[in-house]
């Protein structure tokens, strides 16, 4: 959710798995300290151990641990199909590359306070597909590329999607609670810094390095504070929720965990919407004719 957003987070860790020598990985088994992808990474009492700490302790043990996660990313290269066939939309509909902003479909789909007040809820979602320039689409698609593959991994398909998509209302409702109400914001980069409080969650979880994340989260936040045109509000409530979403899922018994994070999840969703309604409420009456022309009404 930026104008442009932050370029995308780079590893420096080139450790690549012990199974899969063709994977570059930041993830570590906590029972033996070898590198693994999240494919070959189960759940484990303490952390996350490789398939071949599992099995060894399974011979002296009958008990029998899930496979965490999904083997192949889908939601992520979904997601950017999706982002990028919108910009396309944007594009055709503007008449141009650099000035797709100019179209009516851009403005009737960014999010501003005052035009959500007027009756334009969708834009609290729809604003998170848009994306002002090419630069902006690219800089978060790459981010939300490699940030977001390791975390669905782990996750797996539906949980991912969720944390997504609350990390992306999240963005949103800072924007309408905090946010200049006659300001337009867009972009995916709300949704993206949640996957990054997530990404931190998980690597405490895991009882992996952090350092690199928390530098990462770090220089993404000094850039929204010193560059232009970036909505902070965006990224600070998309981090925040993110983490706490992510917090729900990983943590807690481990039999209810997968249902008590989803619950999580919905009781984010519903604390959200509230206080939209509420910010909502604060402005009134308000008629937008246009996208960009909006009036309180008595």
């Amino acid at each position: 959710m930026t104008v442009p957003a932050a370029g995308p987070p780079h590893r420096a860790d080139t450790q690549v798995c012990v199974r899969h020598p063709d994977r570059p990985t930041g993830l570590r088994c906590t029972r033996c300290d070898r590198p693994a992808c999240p494919e070959c990474l189960r759940e484990a009492a303490v952390g996350m151990q490789c398939v071949d700490c599992v099995s060894a302790g399974a011979r002296s043990t009958p008990r029998v641990r899930r496979q965490v996660g999904s083997s192949t990313p889908v939601v992520v290269p979904t997601l950017i199909a999706i982002n990028v066939a919108v910009f396309v939309l944007t594009v055709i509909n503007a008449g141009s590359v650099a000035n797709n902003t100019d179209g009516s479909l851009f403005a009737a789909a960014a999010l501003a306070p005052v035009q959500v007040a007027g009756g334009g809820w969708w834009r609290l979602v729809t604003s998170g597909f848009l994306h002002i320039g090419l630069l902006h689409l690219l800089f978060n698609m790459i981010a939300l590329w490699f940030i977001g593959r390791d975390i669905e991994l782990v996750l797996g398909r539906l949980r991912f999607s969720v944390l997504y998509g609350v990390s992306l209302l999240g963005g949103s409702a800072a924007v309408m609670l905090f946010g200049s109400p006659g300001g337009t914001v867009a972009g995916a980069s709300g949704a993206i810094f949640g996957l990054m409080g997530a990404l931190v969650v998980l690597l405490r979880r895991m009882r992996l390095p952090m350092t690199q994340a928390l530098v990462i989260i770090g220089i993404n936040v000094v850039l929204s504070l010193t560059i232009p045109g970036i909505s902070l509000l965006g990224h600070l409530g998309g981090l925040v929720v993110g983490a706490v979403v992510a917090a729900g899922m990983v943590h807690g018994p481990a039999r209810s965990r997968p249902a008590a994070g989803l619950v999580v999840a919905g009781g984010v969703v519903v604390v959200l919407l509230l206080a939209i309604v509420l910010r909502d409420v604060s402005f009134g009456s308000i008629v937008c004719d246009t996208a960009a022309s909006c009036r309180r009404t008595a």
